[in-house]
């Protein structure tokens, strides 16, 4: 087949990110993030310095003080719709209040990873249909892990929780209220968190690094930074040189939430925002939705519905050995019992024959003593 010889003008084919453009522009974005940690490390206050609006008031953490007991991660949904230059995104947000918040935090995670198979779920279900015009697309594009301050390295519940999400959504930690620690301590808790990622494969969502890219420089700057450190604020604060910017004031000075000095915040817009968000989109879409509906296929019918928790042939496996555990503890508590009851008879046989004999010395010194009774009464007599 021969080649086509192009015109010097061209026939167009450079235009086609113009018509793209125009075409997302039309259109609109719909973009969903998760923010997962637990309760009072700035999740919702980092979601409104980002978008610079009030999308979620503060948390009362005194009224969920009350609702301790319930022990459960629960999902909440917040929606806005966004305009600047008169392009809209439609934006999801999902928190996820009470994960981490308990003494015993075990299955905790499962609400977060159960909502977000849902989601492919529901999405799959829709793509099935005849009609397919407005499709309900919850698919969560991004998910901030908000890691605690501590300086040391990632918990347990961390690397287990973290290790669930990177498999099914873009996984992106942010290491929250980073104005708590030094710049040194920050930079090693920064360096830990990195090999406890590595050497656990946890996956993490790292911007796409194309050598003829002319973002390249900028993608490297990106990875250099993850996890990033945020300092999240929708105040305004007066700088010592006379400046208003978005920030926490303290003795010492403020921590402007912009500084790329004092953290990460300008980098993770970028990320988020800026210039990776069509990608992390597009990422929800070709891979981890469609590791979700090809494992999906391979295991089930076209049409028939997921398979439930209880009816996994794994979870039965599982049932399965706690039922053959608990009969063996169940047998073992048996044996002990009868082993304790016959210890028990035997003493009491063994008590039973002390008192016969006791009584029966008893008895003998009640005839010695009648004897002696009789004998010192004919004694008496003869006299």
């Amino acid at each position: 087949m021969a080649a086509l010889a192009p015109s010097v003008d061209g026939i167009g084919i450079a235009n086609l990110p113009n018509q793209r453009h125009k075409i997302v522009a039309k259109r609109g974005a719909h973009f969903t993030i998760m923010v997962v940690g637990e309760s009072g490390l700035g999740k919702t206050t980092l979601i409104n310095t980002l978008f610079s609006t009030e999308l979620s008031p503060p948390k009362n953490y005194s009224r969920r003080h009350h609702k301790q007991l319930d022990k459960l991660t629960e999902v909440e949904i917040i929606k806005a719709e966004l305009e600047e230059k008169q392009f809209k995104v439609k934006l999801t947000v999902i928190d996820t209040p009470g994960f981490g918040d308990y003494v015993n935090n075990r299955d905790s995670w499962s609400p977060i990873v159960e909502f977000i198979d849902d989601q492919h779920e529901a999405y799959m279900r829709q793509e099935q249909q005849p009609q397919r015009h407005e499709k309900t697309d919850l698919r969560v594009h991004a998910c901030l892990y908000f890691i605690r301050p501590s300086g040391h390295t990632l918990k347990p519940l961390d690397i287990e929780i973290m290790k669930r999400l990177g498999t099914r959504v873009n996984l992106i930690p942010v290491i929250a209220k980073a104005d708590t620690l030094t710049q040194n301590d920050l930079f090693l808790f920064k360096q830990r968190i990195r090999e406890v990622i590595a050497a656990q494969g946890i996956r993490i969502y790292t911007p796409p690094l194309e050598a003829d890219d002319e973002n390249a420089d900028h993608a490297r700057v990106l990875i250099d930074a993850i996890p990033f450190s945020i300092i999240g604020s929708t105040e305004d604060v007066k700088t010592p040189d006379g400046r208003v910017v978005k920030g926490r004031e303290y003795i010492w000075g403020v921590a402007e939430v912009e500084n790329e000095n004092h953290c990460d915040f300008k980098k993770l817009r970028s990320l988020l925002i800026r210039t990776h968000m069509l990608d992390l989109i597009s990422t929800s879409e070709e891979l981890h939705y469609e590791n979700y509906r090809q494992q999906q296929m391979e295991t089930r019918k076209f049409g028939e519905p997921k398979v439930k928790k209880l009816d996994n042939p794994k979870f039965k496996e599982e049932e399965e050995q706690l039922r053959k555990r608990f009969t063996e503890q169940v047998k073992a508590e048996e044996a002990r019992f009868r082993q304790w009851e016959q210890h028990l008879i035997a003493e009491r046989d063994r008590l039973n024959k002390d008192l016969e004999t006791a009584h029966s010395a008893i008895k003998q010194l009640e005839a010695e003593l009648d004897n002696l009774q009789v004998g010192y009464g004919r004694g008496t007599g003869r006299r």
